[in-house]
């Protein structure tokens, strides 16, 4: 519960990056996320940009880390909090362990892709030497909301 206000906060930066994505002539999933610092603050913030970049390794999650990394001078995030509105998928969720990030947040659980403990626990895997805090559920309904907005226009 320490971290609850904070996770909150960023969850709700998380879900503008989201919505912004979904407005956007881009087509990307409308994903979000931010990556904390130590001390709290926004080392990188970013939304999917796998369509706008033509790269599929470009989901949200991937993004911010490489930017933090950059930010920080250290491919280990050590003492940093990845969130999402998304449950991570497998790619994404073996990055964070790789860059050793402290907690990952998200917000709507992936049951289809989700590595968080929904089609997988990558995060929490004993059999790997990092595991990550992981905080489930943060405005869910929220941030499924927009998602499922995302694919009811393509229908």
């Amino acid at each position: 519960m320490r971290h609850a206000h904070a996770d909150l906060a960023a969850m709700q930066r998380a879900l503008e990056l989201a919505r912004q994505s979904l407005l956007s002539d881009d087509n990307d999933v409308p994903v979000g996320a931010l990556m904390l610092g130590p001390a709290g603050d926004v080392l990188a913030e970013s939304a999917n940009r796998r369509e706008a970049l033509t790269d599929p390794t470009a989901h949200a999650e991937v993004v911010v880390l490489r930017e933090a990394a950059l930010a920080l001078d250290d491919t280990h995030l050590v003492g940093c909090t990845l969130v999402v509105t998304l449950e991570p998928c497998p790619m994404c969720a073996g990055a964070a362990q790789l860059a050793r990030v402290d907690r990952v947040v998200f917000g709507a659980w992936n049951e289809e892709y989700g590595a968080a403990g929904s089609a997988w626990d990558l995060l929490r895997d004993r059999r790997i030497s990092h595991r990550p805090e992981v905080v489930g559920g943060v405005l869910a309904e929220e941030c499924g909301a927009i998602v499922r907005e995302f694919f009811a226009r393509r229908r």
